[in-house]
Parts: C-alpha cells; structure tokens; sequence
C-alpha cells in the first residue's frame, strides 16, 4: 500500500486494542538540490552489486561515529555480523554525508523496542532528530508508541503514516529501504512500499508545522547529510547488510 503526499494519512492502530492518540516528534534537516557525498571512509563490499557502498559489511564500524563525536558511543558492538546494542545507547551516525541515494538495511528490533534510521541529518541542532526525518522501526505490537499509524514501523515518523500488515515479528529479520531523490521520499518494508512523500510541498508543510517539528525551522530541508541509527530508547536492537547508493 502506498501513502501518498496528497493521501489523508491513515489512522489505523499500531495493536488493535490501543486508543489513537497522536503523538508530537522532534527530528530535522534542510531541502535543496541533493548532491551525494562520496563516502570515503565507508567499506566497499566486493559481493556488493556496482555502485553499492557497505556501511556495514558485519565486522566494521569505520565508516560510523557519535554524533557530535569522532568516536562511536559506548554501547554499540558487533555480534555475529551484526552491530547491536542492548540498552540506552547514544545515536550512531556516519561519517559521511548523501544527498541523493537509496539505503537498504536489515534490522531486528526487541520486545517493546522502539528506534529509527534518519536521513540527511545535520549537526546544527542539540540532537540529529531536529534536522532530520526519521524512518521508525518499532514493535508495533507492544512498544509505547503504538497508538498511532504515525508513529509505527515504517512511518516518517509523526508526518506520514505507515500502513499495517508488513512488519515481521520480534525476533525477525526485517529489510528496509529508503529511497531519497530530490524531494522525493519512499519508506519500503519487506518489500511493500509504505509511505511516499514530498519535501517541502504545502502538505509536507503543513504535517511538520502541526508536529513538534515545527519548532525547528531547518527540519527536513537539507539537501544532503548524514545517515543516522536511534540508540537511546532502551531494549536490544539489531542491524545488518547497510548499504546505500547514489541514484539519479
């Protein structure tokens, strides 16, 4: 099912039994015209099709930092080929910045768990999540921020609803992909496209100015910047095979 930027967003419930009640969101970045960074510091994964860069290959965090810090925060490791985290961890970030491109992750998220990918984040503001629009993983079924569709697995979280029914249980493998070209965006989960959206258009507008967003006037306006991964919700969560691509 598609959301379009010109749909009425859907009001569906995350778990049958919760009552609606939309929640505000803090996140940000600007819009211009995207020009993808050459990610140097990341790895290229020989098995990788042209023109993939691994993020992360399941042995190395070289191409990642804190934000606001040279250095990766305590917290996070690498597992069985994948990078983990079990409790509040500071967010995780890349080095590099992308303008236009395409992601695809793999994530598995704990009981309750609740987290996100942000895309072209800046580091103007105390926290990434006030430049940057947030693709939110969650457990839909359990996690406190199951009242609304807006903030639900797969939705920009607290601007387009995701649509029900594609996400795997706790404990699975899910793949995202996030597609960013010019203004326009796509959240895919497990294949199905979930949300479709357009930067800077009136109704894009008018959803983050009635979110808590609204309070910070570079949300979701930079034209590239960095790829980012939510650690300080507590609970135990799970990333593998990140990649990303400059599309055209």
């Amino acid at each position: 099912m598609t959301v379009t930027h010109g749909l009425v967003a859907v009001a569906a419930l995350c778990s049958v039994a919760a009552q609606p009640r939309l929640e505000s969101a803090t996140r940000q970045s600007p819009i211009v015209n995207p020009s993808t960074v050459v990610n140097k510091s990341a790895i290229r994964n020989p098995q990788s099709s042209i023109g993939w860069i691994a993020l992360f290959e399941g042995t190395s965090l070289k191409a990642w930092r804190g934000y606001k810090s040279d250095t990766v925060p305590k917290g996070w490791r690498v597992a069985d080929g994948a990078l983990v985290k079990e409790g509040s961890v500071g967010d995780i970030m890349t080095n590099d910045e992308f303008g236009d491109f395409e992601l695809e992750l793999e994530w598995k998220i704990g009981e309750a768990g609740n987290s996100g990918v942000f895309y072209r984040g800046t580091e103007e503001y105390d926290h990434i999540y006030w430049s940057a629009p947030e693709y939110q993983l969650l457990d839909d079924e359990k996690a406190s921020d199951n009242k609304t569709r807006l903030t639900c697995a797969g939705a920009a979280y607290a601007v387009y609803p995701s649509p029900p029914g594609h996400l795997k249980p706790v404990g699975q493998w899910n793949a995202t992909r996030i597609v960013a070209r010019g203004a326009h965006i796509e959240h895919w989960l497990n294949g199905v496209k979930l949300v479709e959206y357009e930067l800077g258009s009136p109704d894009w507008a008018a959803r983050v100015k009635s979110s808590k967003f609204g309070a910070w006037p570079n949300y979701g306006r930079a034209k590239s910047g960095h790829i980012a991964l939510q650690g300080d919700h507590a609970g135990s969560l799970g990333f593998r095979n990140i990649r990303i691509r400059e599309v055209h």
